[in-house]
């Protein structure tokens, strides 16, 4: 299994579009816990109608998102601090469940997750697939 991760920070829609359709992307794994964006066209209900009008699906699954803490530390630097505070997260249950669901939608088409971070190494989606993602080939796209 191939699970593509991408990030809109500093990019445009079109750009981000064409970034999924290059890579052969059909379906959008929102993993932030708070889906809305200052960029525009990068909030929930915008993106997920410019991604039907593209052909690609739209999923959130929120409960994978970093919570306040950890996205706090993130913008600080404090890698050690979002590592711990995301870690709990992923013990939740509810987080257990979506961790299930992301795998089975990458499985079932070519998928994506979704995150602010244009570097993956900055990002939980990182730390998300080294926890989840095991034996998934990763694939960081760059638009």
């Amino acid at each position: 299994m191939r699970i593509f991760t991408i990030g809109y920070e500093a990019t445009t829609m079109d750009a981000f579009i064409a970034a999924l359709r290059k890579a052969g992307v059909e379906r959008v794994i929102d993993v932030r816990a708070v889906p809305l964006s200052r960029r525009p066209g990068f909030s929930k209900n915008i993106l997920a109608a410019s991604l039907k009008a593209a052909g690609i699906d739209y999923v959130l699954l929120k409960n994978l998102g970093t919570p306040k803490l950890g996205r706090d530390a993130a913008k600080k630097g404090d890698v050690k601090t979002l590592r711990q505070v995301y870690a709990g997260q992923l013990h939740l249950p509810e987080a257990q469940a979506e961790a299930a669901m992301m795998r089975a939608l990458a499985a079932e088409r070519p998928s994506a997750l979704l995150c602010f971070e244009r570097n993956p190494e900055h990002c939980h989606r990182t730390l998300l697939l080294a926890a989840e993602g095991e034996g998934a080939e990763i694939v960081d796209l760059y638009p």
